[in-house]
């Protein structure tokens, strides 16, 4: 019974790191009110597409032991934090003590703060997108129950050499096509407000 275990395992490995490294897409259109949406599914049939991203910062699991990249694949952690957020530096320093991989999406701009808004509801920080589940603000008895609820192992077992994810806007621009290559410009909608910086008044930590 334990060999065929281990040969399901096996054959399912490659499935799961397929999945698991699979670049994720972001969408940025506008609607007929001119009111600017960010997702991570293509726009609607009302709605102009203004810019698509690939998403980098996708936790690869190449190297990671079975049962952590299960975990991985099934409910990834996605983290939303912003500078000078001290609340947010212990929600990470927990996962990473954990040995939890997430990527991290900063809040910096008004049109982070919008997509902030989209995922969460509110500009509470930070934010932990874990699988389907949401949690807003930091609680450490919390957060700890959503990785065990999310079958992440007891204990570390990330590889030695394992590196996070760099950091990334919530709300990022297009990337070039080709490289070297700038963005072509986007005419701006009517009526959107130009981008500005966010400030910490604008986040409830």
């Amino acid at each position: 019974m334990k060999r065929t275990t281990t040969a399901i395992q096996f054959l399912l490995l490659p499935l799961i790191l397929l999945a698991a490294q699979a670049q994720a897409q972001l969408y940025k259109s506008v609607g007929p009110d001119g009111k600017i949406t960010y997702s991570d599914t293509p726009p609607q049939a009302n709605q102009k597409l203004l810019e698509k991203k690939e998403l980098s910062g996708s936790v690869s699991t190449a190297n990671f032991p079975y049962e952590l990249g299960q975990a991985v694949s099934k409910n990834p952690v996605t983290i939303y934090t912003a500078a000078n957020c001290a609340p947010c530096n212990e929600g990470k320093n927990l996962l990473k003590s954990a040995g939890v991989p997430f990527s991290e999406k900063t809040v910096k701009t008004s049109e982070d703060i919008e997509k902030l808004k989209q995922i969460s509801g509110d500009t509470q920080l930070p934010v932990m997108q874990i699988g389907s589940k949401k949690l807003r603000g930091y609680n450490a008895d919390d957060w700890k129950a959503a990785v065990t609820s999310a079958a992440y192992p007891a204990s570390n077992m990330l590889p030695p050499d394992y590196r996070y994810p760099a950091a990334e806007s919530a709300a990022p621009a297009a990337a070039a096509t080709t490289a070297g290559e700038k963005p072509a410009p986007q005419k701006k909608p009517a009526n959107v407000p130009a981008k500005k910086p966010a400030s910490e008044n604008d986040f409830r930590f």
